[in-house]
């Protein structure tokens, strides 16, 4: 049990008396009890409006900057992925598949959210179906994602699930209470992706051609390790914590005032309305597709070139998920934008506080926060509860920038060539008849 006492993290004064967070049994009972709460209405509420705009993506000021990104295949490992999706398509009854499917430009990608309700009637929920079917689907996740970003994955389940088996309630908060979905029609050149989510995990996958993006996602964990049962030994976002700190105390103490937002991360001198009671301080969560975040903290060109490379390390951090192409493709991209690469900081640098950080660049956009409890009961952030959000800003979250270049293009060709079917001449094969139009 040496491992209790590591770095302020010790989960255990904090544990809820048995079942008493939950709102039912069931997933289902779980969230009708919640919904019918105070709080939840609200989130879902504020959710709701800014899913009925239209998406234009994260931006500085509310303008988005053009030309930010262009078609350039990346060997992502499209055939690998088509391959999985079938099949786990091959598994699933016609029903299963048309729950699950919907057209690639479909606004129903921006409907992920990452709490533990399970609210949606739509997509292939993982603890409902048997676990071939489970396997298939995250088959699909192995396929499309690098080693490290398949096995974050899991263990971010996994540890939802150690969640539940602490608190009481390990069929809310399971390993397997995520949902799948489709979008498009798996190919080899025309766009499609996919899409998992559920409490503390949101992938966005979207492919084309080669290129690949993989924002939003979401990750986080409460508590970030497990210390006994099944799952024992799972410790996940050390590094993201103590490269984020390090960097931070490399900083001379000018730099640190440049690049410290707010001392503290409730009350004391944060900003007014900073913090929020579901999001605390993070920005760019769900339904954030168009939030307006102005550039805060210190920038690139501020810093030493060492303190640069120790940033864009970070920064590689939150990439690891990606696969090798797309990977070196995405720091490229990054690169180019470094000097106007924004790094702020909220908290302490103690190794005990709990902070937050972002970095920020016209095309880049990472969040780490230390939360407070969500199941466990501590009233202020701790070090054993982690959000980290990653964004494509300027209008390139699910690819959508992309997408819209991919149609640009697509009927510029069809102009040009007068018939229609063009983009689809080489299409993987047109008989994935699931998708259903909404």
């Amino acid at each position: 049990m040496s491992d209790h006492h590591h770095d302020g993290d010790d989960y255990h004064p904090f544990v809820p008396p048995f079942g008493s967070k939950m709102g039912g049994a069931t997933p289902r009972e779980h969230a009708k009890q919640r919904l019918a709460g105070p709080r939840a209405p609200l989130l879902f509420g504020a959710w709701e409006k800014l899913f009925q705009q239209p998406f234009k993506g994260m931006t500085t000021d509310g303008n988005v900057i053009p030309e930010l990104y262009s078609l350039q295949p990346a060997d992502a490992p499209v055939r690998d992925m088509i391959h999985a999706v079938d099949a786990l398509l091959s598994q699933l009854t016609s029903d299963q598949k048309k729950a699950m499917s919907f057209p690639v430009d479909s606004p129903q990608w921006r409907h992920w959210q990452n709490t533990e309700l399970y609210v949606e009637d739509y997509g292939l929920r993982l603890d409902e179906v048997p676990s071939q079917i489970q396997e298939g689907a995250m088959n699909v996740l192995r396929a499309s994602m690098s080693d490290h970003g398949y096995h974050l994955a899991r263990n971010v389940m996994k540890l939802n699930r150690f969640l539940g088996d602490i608190v009481g309630g390990p069929d809310v908060l399971g390993e397997w209470s995520y949902i799948f979905c489709l979008f498009g029609t798996p190919s080899l050149t025309a766009p499609w992706g996919w899409q998992f989510f559920g409490h503390h995990l949101a992938l966005n996958c979207f492919v084309i051609n080669g290129q690949m993006v993989l924002t939003p996602a979401f990750w986080g964990a409460e508590p970030v390790h497990a210390d006994h049962g099944p799952f024992k030994g799972i410790r996940l976002f050390q590094d993201e914590e103590r490269e984020g700190l390090a960097l931070m105390r490399s900083f001379s103490r000018e730099q640190q005032a440049r690049a410290i937002v707010a001392h503290s991360m409730v009350g004391g001198d944060l900003p007014e309305g900073r913090r929020h009671f579901a999001d605390n301080l993070n920005l760019g969560g769900a339904f954030q597709d168009n939030r307006i975040v102005p550039y805060e903290g210190l920038r690139a060109d501020a810093m030493s070139q060492a303190q640069q490379q120790s940033m864009m390390d970070l920064v590689q951090r939150y990439l690891l998920s990606l696969p090798p192409g797309p990977l070196k493709a995405r720091i490229a991209e990054i690169e180019r934008h470094l000097k106007h690469t924004h790094f702020c900081w909220i908290g302490g640098t103690g190794e005990t506080n709990p902070f937050y950080y972002r970095i920020q660049s016209p095309v880049i956009f990472i969040e780490f926060d230390h939360h407070a409890g969500v199941f466990l009961t501590n009233p202020e952030p701790q070090k054993f509860h982690i959000h980290t959000i990653v964004r494509t800003p300027n209008g390139n979250d699910y690819g959508i920038d992309l997408l819209r270049l991919h149609y640009e293009q697509a009927d510029h060709h069809r102009n040009q060539h007068s018939h229609g079917g063009v983009e689809h001449s080489h299409d993987h094969h047109g008989d994935h008849s699931h998708n259903h139009k909404d």
